[in-house]
């Protein structure tokens, strides 16, 4: 199946803070005011008269991310069954989730005996403690003597900034270098100890800790976050430091892994206009908050999104002027479907923070995602003008172009960005060839296109989405079928679990007359995408031809009840009632290789994923 890819500009990792932070009076002020983020329309808690409803539609919201409907439910739950443990549970990580550490308190207070969310109570207790200053409190609640090698490396880590919240830099410092524990641990250690060793005023023990940090290639690997917050923190102490080449080089090596990354881009011309350097980190609570951010982003995968999200607001509430922190909120909203939220995480990065170009982005995404096109468009057309440089924000605004089908439009977009890029672009900018690509074979202008897929190739010719594409289309025009079909077994050798990849394979099967493999592969891409009408309606045409005919229909109505695109319906309602028409007699050979047809237009695309 060929694929509109959707942009995004956000990794799940590599997300650097630049602003320096404010003082600590202000930090409790305004984890108040964020506290909800999102307003959203709900119904009276008052409406309901049983437990069972209330606890029933607070689980539905809980579901649906909605957490100030939640709460209140929750809430209603308690007043009928104050002493049920379930109901405060959820009530805690719901409070937790959407912001709120200062209510949670109570609630984990209670349960902090109750070893199924010991996890959680420990956390929400000692970053209270780290909220109001009480240092050697968050030691005692952070003890830990657990197996889990996360939880103990993140106590240590915490307990060592409640020693230096506490006056104790240098005990802090050495009990960071003094932790025991698996390879993985050295870069958060690291990037901590460097900190800590700043703040102390070590300036020697900081440069070792985070040169070690950010020459960790196996660290950076795990953990993207911690090892750009390293390399910022080494570029920022050399120029303090009157060494500018010594953090341009420390910005060199962050680019190595993340090229033209916008912090460090800003960061770079920072230091070559002499301007004064301050760290990140300058009190315990953005410590404590930054182990948080660290962790967060290390797990931050699909599936993880609500221990995520309860790492990255509890760090949010003890240091909401970290734009970080802000841009991978957005960022887990958005893939929670939460738009009115990841709307709102992105206006909070302030103006003059190096995420703001990035925060700007991914706002023009959100907008869009949340139906707000025409507004989504004219910021990001305001963002192209105000930077024409910047490639990103011609991608983003093609993908919202893409998105409400002006192909005319997207395609002039990227001729822009082409424009843009010169003669020589650079690797990386495989994608806004692969999107002019998809502009002008949605436009029916192949020739236009091929060549675009063709120089996204010649760029990146691993590019999984490229080999599907490009192949995918010229087996639906019955071109190039033996060099499509290798193609589009390499896409799926590189992504073998994606079933939109696996899906085109089955269709080149099935357009080469090889109905047997086509059936195996279709099979398989409805497993991994179950539900996809295009997948259904490919598996349905594949059972018709090798005989299986009533699972054939089973299979087209699935693909008709799942809202395909428009110009599928009556075709598939056709063959719900007449199955398809017999092989014509001339049928070419599976495994003879033909000529290439006279040039034809590509036919309508499939649906995107």
């Amino acid at each position: 199946m060929r694929q509109r890819v959707a942009i995004r500009l956000l990794a799940s990792a590599a997300i650097v803070s630049a602003l320096t932070m404010g003082v600590i009076g202000a930090h409790a002020q305004e984890a108040e005011k964020k506290a909800d983020p999102a307003p959203v329309e709900t119904f009276d808690p008052d409406s309901v008269t049983s437990f069972s409803g209330a606890f029933l539609a607070a689980r539905t919201a809980d579901v649906d991310h909605d957490y100030v409907t939640a709460i209140e439910l929750y809430k209603k739950a308690l007043q009928i069954e104050p002493g049920n443990p379930e109901i405060r549970q959820r009530l805690m990580i719901s409070l937790l989730l959407n912001g709120n550490l200062k209510d949670s308190v109570k609630y984990a207070n209670d349960l902090k005996n109750d070893k199924s969310v010991e996890r959680i109570t420990t956390i929400v207790r000692s970053m209270d403690a780290f909220r109001r200053g009480d240092f050697k409190t968050a030691q005692t609640i952070l003890k830990y003597n657990g197996p889990n090698d996360l939880d103990r490396m993140m106590n240590d880590l915490l307990s060592a900034w409640a020693k230096f919240g506490a006056g104790r830099g240098k005990d802090a410092l050495t009990s960071i270098e003094r932790m025991k524990g698996p390879d993985w641990f050295s870069i958060f250690q690291n990037y901590n100890a460097g900190a800590i060793a700043i703040l102390n005023g070590n300036v020697a023990a900081a440069r070792k800790h985070l040169n070690d940090a950010v020459l960790d290639k196996d660290g950076g690997a795990t953990a993207p976050d911690t090892f750009m917050r390293s390399v910022v923190a080494l570029a920022r102490l050399e120029a303090s430091q009157g060494n500018k080449q010594k953090a341009l080089d420390a910005i060199a090596v962050g680019d190595n892994l993340l090229p033209n990354y916008a912090p460090l881009k800003a960061l770079r011309q920072s230091i070559e206009k002499d301007e004064k350097q301050e760290q990140q980190i300058l009190t315990a609570q953005q410590g404590a908050a930054g182990v948080l951010f660290s962790v967060a982003g290390a797990l931050n995968r699909d599936g993880a999104e609500d221990i995520v999200s309860l790492y990255l607001q509890t760090a949010n509430a003890l240091d909401p002027n970290s734009p970080d922190t802000m841009v991978l909120l957005g960022a887990i909203a958005e893939k929670q479907n939460q738009m009115d939220r990841a709307i709102y995480f992105y206006k909070q990065v302030p103006a003059n923070s190096p995420m703001s170009r990035i925060s700007e982005l991914q706002l023009g995404l959100a907008l869009a995602q949340g139906g707000k096109v025409d507004e989504a468009r004219k910021h990001l057309q305001a963002l192209i003008a105000s930077d024409p440089k910047d490639i990103r924000s011609y991608l983003a605004y093609g993908s919202v172009l893409s998105d409400a089908k002006d192909y005319q439009a997207m395609a002039e977009t990227y001729d822009k960005a082409v424009e843009m890029l010169g003669p020589l672009p650079a690797k990386t900018d495989w994608p806004v060839f692969f999107q002019r690509g998809i502009a002008y074979e949605r436009l029916k202008k192949w020739d236009q296109a091929e060549p675009n897929f063709r120089k996204a190739l010649e760029l990146n010719p691993n590019q999984p989405q490229v080999l599907n594409y490009l192949g995918y289309s010229w087996i639906d025009m019955n071109r190039n079928l033996d060099e499509g079909l290798d193609m589009i077994r390499k896409a799926v050798e590189l992504r073998p679990d994606d079933g939109y990849i696996i899906d085109s394979l089955g269709w080149a099967y099935f357009r080469l007359n090889k109905f047997d493999d086509a059936v195996s592969e279709l099979e398989k891409a409805a497993q991994l995408k179950a539900g996809d009408p295009t997948i259904n309606d490919h598996l349905g045409d594949a059972y018709w031809r090798v005989g299986r005919k009533l699972e054939a229909v089973y299979q087209w109505n699935r693909a008709l009840s799942s809202s395909p695109e428009e110009a599928q319906i009556p075709q598939i309602k056709d063959k719900i009632a007449n199955g398809l028409p017999p092989l014509a007699n001339d049928a070419r050979s599976a495994d003879k290789k033909q000529p290439d047809p006279a040039p034809v237009e590509p036919p309508p695309a499939d649906k995107k994923s």
